[in-house]
This record gives C-alpha cells, sequence and structure tokens, in this order.
C-alpha cells in the first residue's frame, strides 16, 4: 500500500508549502509547481510535466488540484500518492480560508490589510507570468504550427473568446496538423 514513506513525506511537504505560498491561484502556483516537482525532486520530466498541464487544463476542477492529482499518481504509481497531494495543496487555502472568512469583516478598512492585499497583486500577476514563461519551451513549441496555434488561441483569448471552445479548436487544429 505506502511502502515508501519518506516519499508520500516529501510530497505531503511539497505541497503543502505550494499550497501556502501559491498566492493568485492555480496558474500562479504552476512555477512552484514545476521547479520543486520537475527541477528540485525530479519526481517527472518536464515533459510529463506539460502534459499533466494540459490534461489539468481540460478536466473539471481547479488546476492546481488536478496537477497536484496527476503528480501525486505519477510519482508514486498510487491512489495514496494521488490523495496526500491534492489533500497538501488544498489544507492551507482551507485553513486560511477558515481565519480569513472569521476575520475578514472586522479588518476589511484596516489600513495595513488593505496595503496588504494591494502588494500582494503585483506578485500574482509575476507568478502566473512565470508559469507561461516556464511553459515556453522547445518541448512545447516544436515547430512553427505550434506557435500558429499559440499565437491564434492566444489572439482569441483577448478577444474573450469562450475558453472551453478555444481548448477544443485547437485539439482539433492539433489533430489535423499532426
Amino acid at each position: 500500500m505506502m511502502e515508501n514513506w519518506d516519499l508520500y513525506l516529501n510530497l505531503f511537504w511539497t505541497f503543502f508549502k505550494i499550497g501556502l505560498f501559491g498566492f493568485g491561484g492555480g496558474y500562479a502556483m504552476l512555477s512552484l509547481i514545476q521547479h520543486d516537482v520537475v527541477e528540485v525532486h525530479h519526481w517527472i520530466s518536464v515533459s510529463d510535466f506539460t502534459d499533466i498541464v494540459a490534461i489539468s487544463q481540460t478536466t473539471p476542477g481547479p488546476i492546481a488540484f488536478n496537477t497536484a492529482t496527476y503528480i501525486g499518481y505519477t510519482a508514486t504509481g498510487s491512489v495514496w500518492g494521488s490523495f496526500i497531494c491534492t489533500v497538501a495543496v488544498s489544507l492551507p487555502s482551507m485553513i486560511l480560508m477558515t481565519l480569513v472568512c472569521r476575520f475578514f469583516f472586522a479588518f476589511r478598512n484596516n489600513f495595513y490589510v488593505d496595503a496588504a492585499l494591494k502588494g500582494l497583486k503585483p506578485a500574482i500577476i509575476g507568478l502566473i507570468a512565470a508559469a507561461a514563461l516556464l511553459l515556453l519551451n522547445q518541448r512545447n513549441f516544436i515547430d512553427y504550427k505550434s506557435w500558429i496555434i499559440f499565437a491564434l488561441v492566444f489572439g482569441a483569448s483577448i478577444r474573450k473568446i469562450d475558453p472551453i471552445l478555444l481548448i477544443v479548436l485547437a485539439g482539433i487544429a492539433g489533430y489535423f496538423l499532426y
């Protein structure tokens, strides 16, 4: 069942830290996840990470939870790995939101709380940009056709075209082009 306790504890601690410091949602967490999972621990390869992100984006649910679930299974070959990573990445949010909801209304007009929230906005944008830049690599953009698909989807998303439609159309384009 759970033979390798060190791996499971490492996965829990890694995803707990990601959940604790991953402000800005799942996309902002992707650069943190890739750094720890691919570069530090070598649990999966860069191409596996890219595939997991693509699958996580197309399946229902938050991308951070889906990514944690897939990585947990890939790293351990077990449902327990998925369970541990998913719980670990969501636990800090549950704890923090419980505390925030309890005290937010008492401190919502506090100067320091307002200043802290204003300071987090640029950091969140930076983390999301870092996640996007990490995915711009030769493994994801193998030729000019992949850049064309990227440019068309990027342009359409700026024009607020439905993301689900863009995913389906990009999948169809990839099927016929490759």
